[in-house]
């Protein structure tokens, strides 16, 4: 049973089913999963991406300045973190929303021994706004926060059972694979996380698990040790 995680979510994964925005039931599912996981003695930690609402990059592709649509997708991770929050609030968790970017009236500002503070006292921590930096992915800013609050693994939750040699949506023969290097990752551009994460957890030992999110209880089993999905390591 691991101690001490970080759940890496996409912020599309909020959707369920929907193509847009959040989806009460779905979020109400996985906080009671997260509550079942705490309760069992893990201390937990999750950042949460933005893309069900805005996208950064996406908005710099059709021309908006890259700083801009970088800091307008840190809001919608907020907007996503909060949610979660009220979520996890509802289902019985204490938690707190720690930001990278200052905005007191919605959540504390990121300080890596509030953090672990709060950790240590059985609150669920939810770090919002990425980095507080543009040009930095929400992967990057879980990895980092992985390695400063002192956790065991990155449990990066997808669509999908784990990561393979091609998108398995699109093609039936892709391959999926149960262990890679790091290095593998990299000189193969897998796009399970942005290079700057992937080589943040090379350099650092830190672990990441790669499994899927839409089946009930798998956050429960990767923490448990049970070999789902691709560990990189």
């Amino acid at each position: 049973m691991m101690k001490r995680v970080l759940l890496k979510l996409s912020g599309e994964a909020l959707m369920g089913a929907g193509q847009y925005g959040i989806s009460p039931d779905f979020i109400q599912r996985i906080a009671l999963e997260l509550k079942s996981i705490h309760q069992s003695g893990t201390e937990l930690a999750l950042v949460i991406g933005g893309g069900n609402i805005f996208r950064g990059v996406a908005g710099a592709a059709k021309g908006m300045d890259r700083t801009s649509a970088d800091y307008m997708g840190m809001l919608a991770t907020t907007i996503n973190a909060l949610a979660m929050q009220d979520a996890l609030e509802k289902a019985g968790c204490v938690t707190r929303v720690m930001s990278g970017l200052e905005m007191p009236k919605v959540a504390e500002p990121f300080v890596r021994r509030r953090a672990l503070r709060h950790l240590e006292k059985g609150r669920v921590v939810i770090f919002a706004a990425g980095t507080g930096n543009p040009y930095f992915t929400t992967d990057t800013a879980g990895a980092l926060r992985a390695m400063e609050i002192g956790a065991e693994c990155i449990l990066k939750a997808t669509r999908v059972d784990g990561i393979y040699d091609d998108d398995p949506r699109q093609n039936p023969n892709a391959v999926r694979f149960d262990a890679l290097h790091y290095n593998e990752v990299l000189a193969r551009e897998l796009k399970v996380m942005d290079a700057t994460a992937v080589s943040l957890c090379r350099e650092n030992k830190m672990p990441i698990v790669v499994f899927n999110l839409y089946e009930p209880g798998n956050i429960a089993r990767v923490i448990r040790g049970e070999k789902i999905g691709t560990r990189i390591d």
